[in-house]
């Protein structure tokens, strides 16, 4: 309607200046500079004269047109409302009692006496080595430090009767000592040869079959993993040194068992990795049903800020100017049409989780932000709220 009225007026002044066009096309024709600066001036006045009017139709259609063309928009309300902020991190399923067992001194695996899946006790005897005539060599020293024994015994009730020599009862002693001890190191030997569970847990792998030969220290034999005692542990940015602490809640995702488990940071580390400028930190996670196993991925969301009245609003209507300042729009003067001015408003954001952030400044409770459409609006306009 505009366009047409603004093409109107133009048609009126191309029918008045119609009249005058031979007298402009002489004065034109003169090439009197004088003639031509006052002509000028003559229609710039006009210029204005219709411009003034043009406007004056404007306003007057816009006050009679019920039909207005405004931006339409949808608001949204900010109140004040709880803020969990978590950091999210990925982390590995890990166990300290996970051990795979080699044997202390050579020889044949004599006999495995557990399979894999067994559950053993910390002490049970797993496998056993040939003790390659450790046994005999024991029974001959035994006989030996018993008749050792036999003469410190009466040497030793001869000397306190003050009968015999000092000497006689000092080397009677010192020979069932020195068989006692050579006793002791060979029962020692012997006993390395019985492979025994260092914890109570299940064995996961029978690694060396009987009858094998078996390399102190080198051999494998046994693998034995206790999946009671289970945590993951993952590594934190040292920016979070100080969110970031023992007994901090942590929700932990395990995807590929579909499970949630809810826990508390069982301990932090206290050292800086140089390399990565990263600290870990331990969660302990119960494992009733044993399906977690080491080296399982898990998600964690580490609860590392919290504020009971954040300001929170979609990040999607923020805009940013030159200056690097961020902005949004509220609705002001909202009338019974649902339509509303739209007002510039520079903000300050914080922290952000999903689509939302937080407003540290700029925006106070219970006002009316545009939502859709806040990047078709400037400062100012006259916009229609959807309901």
């Amino acid at each position: 309607m505009k366009y047409i009225y603004s093409l109107l007026a133009i048609s009126i002044l191309l029918s008045c200046s119609e009249g005058k066009k031979n007298s402009l096309e002489k004065i034109l024709a003169s090439e009197n500079l004088i003639e031509l600066r006052e002509k000028r001036g003559e229609v710039d006045a006009k210029k204005l004269e219709l411009e003034s009017q043009l406007k004056l139709i404007d306003d007057r259609i816009s006050e009679l047109d019920t039909i207005k063309k405004l931006p339409l928009v949808t608001t949204v309300k900010v109140e004040a409302q709880s803020f969990i902020h978590y950091l999210e991190l990925q982390g590995n399923v890990e166990t300290k009692q996970n051990l795979v067992i080699y044997p202390e001194m050579g020889g044949i695996l004599e006999h495995v006496y557990v399979k894999e899946g067994q559950k053993v006790i910390k002490g049970q005897l797993l496998a056993k080595l040939d003790d390659g005539g450790l046994s005999q060599q024991l029974a001959q020293l035994q006989i030996q430090t018993d008749l050792a024994k036999t003469t410190f015994d009466r040497q030793e009730r001869l000397w306190n009767q003050k009968i015999g020599s000092e000497i006689q009862y000092l080397q009677a002693k010192s020979s069932f000592e020195a068989q006692q001890k050579l006793v002791n190191q060979v029962k020692s030997q012997l006993a390395k040869t019985n492979i025994t569970a260092p914890f109570t847990g299940i064995v996961d792998d029978v690694i060396t079959n009987q009858g094998s030969v078996v390399a102190p220290g080198q051999t494998p034999i046994i693998r034995i993993i206790n999946l009671d005692n289970m945590y993951i542990a993952t590594e934190v940015p040292e920016s979070y040194i100080s969110s970031v602490s023992v007994n901090k809640a942590v929700i932990v995702e395990i995807p590929i068992l579909g499970k949630t488990i809810e826990g508390t940071i069982r301990q932090a580390s206290n050292y800086i990795n140089p390399a990565n400028r990263t600290f870990k930190i331990e969660i302990a996670v119960p494992n009733k049903d044993g399906d977690i196993k080491p080296n399982l991925t898990a998600r964690l969301k580490i609860n590392d800020y919290t504020n009971t009245s954040a300001m929170l609003i979609p990040q999607s209507i923020i805009s940013e100017n030159a200056e690097g300042d961020q902005y949004i729009y509220l609705v002001n003067n909202k009338n019974t049409d649902n339509e509303a001015t739209a007002q510039r408003m520079v903000i300050t954001t914080g922290k952000t989780q999903g689509d939302v952030i937080e407003v540290l400044s700029g925006l106070s409770d219970n006002v009316e932000i545009i939502n859709e459409g806040a990047r078709s609006v400037q400062d100012g306009q006259l916009v229609k709220i959807l309901k």
